[in-house]
């Protein structure tokens, strides 16, 4: 499978400015893995449902989770980064 393209919601690059370092080198990290679906398994990449219905997450350690949306098959958009909130 091809790489992912990934782009970013201001908002989401406002909330990720806005976490320590430690936690934006984190992210960095899991975003790199998500441009490679076959590693869509290992960062627990799910699809959520109710409000949020149509979009994905996934955790970037166990406080801090990335919601993001399919463009494509080959493209996705970062919608937000925090913790438990971050689904409201």
């Amino acid at each position: 499978m091809a790489t992912l393209l990934v782009s970013y919601k201001p908002t989401f690059i406002r909330r990720l400015k806005k976490l320590e370092l430690g936690v934006q080198n984190d992210a960095f990290e899991k975003i790199m893995q998500l441009k490679d679906a076959r590693h869509h398994h290992a960062l627990g990449v799910h699809k959520l449902h109710g409000t949020l219905a149509g979009t994905h997450a996934f955790s970037v350690n166990f406080k801090y989770r990335i919601v993001f949306q399919y463009f494509s098959k080959t493209e996705v958009v970062l919608l937000a980064i925090g913790d438990h909130e971050v689904y409201q």
